[in-house]
């Protein structure tokens, strides 16, 4: 897949979002090591706290068919300004993926192109949770 496919199919998710409260929307498009894409859009809620960002929903969808091996990123904003996931998205993409690459899309289809190490760099992971 290229770079223009995965930020096009993150784009495509931004009509899918349910953001009623922010009208925020933003779509994620997610691609595997075996070359498989899970996609995501942000899904508000009126009580906030269970809401969830596109992000998520493409990771959580992968991992949920058994994929954990990720490479990159695209993550679809409808603003000029580029949209980087937020602080719980970041830890969740360490997680799973922590030589990752994002690409930021903005609503021009313009490119942000990072690591998750420029988004995370000093990330918690499984390695800090070791009593040495």
């Amino acid at each position: 897949m290229t770079k223009q496919e995965l930020c096009r199919r993150a784009r495509d998710m931004l009509s899918r979002s349910y953001s009623p409260y922010s009208h925020f929307p933003v779509g994620a498009a997610i691609e595997c090591a075996d070359g498989s894409v899970y996609t995501g859009c942000n899904i508000e809620n009126a009580a906030y706290g269970p809401s969830i960002c596109a992000e998520r929903v493409a990771v959580f969808k992968a991992v949920s068919e058994g994929k954990r091996d990720f490479v990159r990123i695209a993550v679809a904003g409808a603003t000029k300004a580029f949209c980087a996931p937020c602080g719980v998205c970041r830890q969740v993409l360490q997680e799973f993926a922590p030589e990752l690459e994002v690409i930021l899309v903005n609503c021009d289809g313009e490119t942000l192109e990072l690591t998750q190490k420029d988004l995370l760099p000093y990330s918690f992971g499984s390695e800090n949770l070791s009593a040495e």
